[in-house]
């Protein structure tokens, strides 16, 4: 990986910001302003490997260059744990069955099972990941949140749906599992699953293999009953440990709420810890338990979703913009929401006093909204056109929705683009030159469908038109007013089945299908 640079794009030239770069001299370092790969690895799926890792010292004089060697480990259960397979580096031409071979074949592959030469593998990783290897400063994605002892565990089912204690908690990797703990009323005050202090005693390390200790605190405490009723406690300060009271074992835990705030360098400068308690009767031989862990970078707030995966009936329609220069539809998005809305009513209907009043679009509810607009013959068109734009859409309309409600922003095909229309209506007027054109509606068309399993239909986000309907005023006499109604609405329409037709023929659905659809046929 010290030899693999992605940046390196001009031949013996030195690239702008490429750390990596091997044409760029300590002097073309001191001019940069950051390094445009900061990391540079292999294969991901492998269990550990090597990484480059570059930065700028911009604290030198003059500024120099940082290149690190780290080992990076996926905490992945399901990786590859050495590429020493030299048969499975290169295509190798299967073997034809003759008469000659066939019975050496059927007895090599006739079984129901068969391995590889055993002299083909080389598991001495010892050679592979030297002692000494230098350590990453910093957490990156995925790698395991480590404390004083190993890692942060998050218990999940492995192979059955049993907890295993042995998965550890991937830096930025937000998770939420379930499992089935086997419990012992009598012995439940010995079973450290169940105690509180088995999931906050270990201190976690602000980076990897520091001294840096950053305690887990207890955010809330919620107890359950055994009908199933949660009380939130007042007081998270004092911990309560599982005992067995009146033939039950209660302080017991159901759940874990990790919380990580980081920051932006990937330093963990905060953890905290939300307890669900209950009771366990004695007649229970298992219990369901409950863990999830989220990120959250400081000074910022987190983005709300809108369903996982598909859109919930009721919430907010996400959406976004893509500003210049950016692959994907930003994080920062229309709004401190990241919301699709309209123009909100209000009391006093009044459009240029509602200016800046958004209300959000929500999932699978039809809206209309409006106010009213009075022009007078001293109004100029170009400002109160601009003016009804901005109440109509917004300062800053969005240009893509979110096709899931879960939709990241950087899963470039879970976003729709919003289509936008003009619509013009023409009235009659006695000379063009005393007209003008301004927006009086703004209506959304939201089409969705079913998206997945029959029994678990998802909600999804197809496509989404907005269409300006402007209208053409004739020049008012002085001293003259006039009043019209400025109107948004949304519509949402299913699409996943069509409509039942009024006569008896075959359903059509009318969709516009990509211009290269049948190529190469006209």
């Amino acid at each position: 990986v010290a030899r693999l640079c992605v940046c390196d794009l001009l031949v013996a030239q030195c690239d702008v910001n490429c750390c990596c770069d091997p044409d760029c001299s300590a002097q073309d370092f001191s001019l940069f302003t950051a390094c445009s790969v900061p990391v540079v690895t292999g294969d991901s799926q492998l269990c550990s490997q090597k990484a480059a890792v570059y930065s700028l010292d911009v604290e030198a004089n003059p500024p120099e260059r940082i290149f690190k060697l780290i080992d990076q480990v996926n905490p992945s259960i399901f990786c590859i744990h050495a590429t020493n397979y030299e048969q499975a580096l290169y295509l190798k031409s299967p073997e034809i069955p003759t008469p000659e071979n066939f019975d050496q074949l059927l007895d090599k592959f006739g079984g129901a099972t068969f391995s590889a030469e055993h002299d083909s593998w080389n598991l001495d990783t010892d050679a592979q990941n030297p002692p000494d290897a230098n350590e990453t400063s910093r957490y990156e994605y995925g790698v395991p949140v480590q404390t004083e002892d190993e890692f942060l565990r998050l218990p999940s089912p492995v192979v059955s749906s049993w907890c295993s204690d042995a998965n550890p908690a991937g830096f930025l990797v937000n998770q939420a599992t379930k499992c089935i703990r086997s419990v012992s009323v009598e012995k439940c005050d010995s079973i450290q699953a169940l105690s509180m202090l088995f999931y906050i005693n270990s201190s976690i390390l602000a980076v990897p293999k520091s001294s840096q200790m950053v305690n887990i605190t207890v955010q809330s405490i919620v107890v359950q009953s055994l009908n199933g009723m949660r009380t939130l406690l007042s007081s998270s300060d004092v911990l309560r440990l599982p005992m067995v009271l009146d033939e039950l074992c209660i302080n017991a835990v159901l759940g874990v709420n990790y919380h990580i705030t980081h920051t932006d360098t990937g330093e963990i400068i905060e953890a905290a810890a939300a307890f669900v308690l209950g009771a366990i009767s004695k007649e229970a031989l298992s219990i369901e338990q409950s863990f999830e862990i989220s990120f959250t970078q400081e000074n910022t707030q987190p983005v709300p979703l809108s369903g996982n995966p598909g859109y919930v009936v009721g919430l907010p329609v996400r959406a976004g913009f893509q500003p210049q220069g950016y692959p994907f539809p930003a994080a920062f998005l229309s709004n401190k929401h990241s919301q699709l809305t309209i123009l909100q009513s209000s009391s006093t209907q009044d459009c240029l006093a509602a200016q800046g009043a958004r209300a959000p679009v929500l999932f699978g509810y039809n809206m209309i909204s409006g106010c009213k607009l009075r022009i007078t013959a001293a109004m100029k068109c170009q400002p109160l056109a601009q003016t009804l734009l901005d109440v109509l859409k917004g300062q800053s309309f969005p240009e893509y929705v979110a096709s899931f409600g879960n939709s990241q922003a950087q899963d470039v095909l879970d976003w729709v683009p919003i289509t936008q229309l003009h619509i013009s209506e023409q009235m009659i007027s006695h000379t063009l030159q005393s007209s003008c054109q301004i927006p009086v509606s703004l209506g959304i068309e939201v089409k969705w469908t079913k998206y997945g399993s029959l029994v678990n239909p998802q909600a999804r986000i197809v496509n989404v038109t907005a269409t300006i309907t402007s209208t053409t005023l004739k020049q008012l006499p002085s001293g003259r007013e006039r009043i019209i109604p400025i109107t948004s609405s949304v519509v949402f329409t299913d699409i996943s089945s069509p409509a039942e037709p009024s006569y008896k023929a075959w359903p059509t659905i009318n969709i516009k299908l990509p211009f290269d659809f049948f190529y190469p046929f006209v």
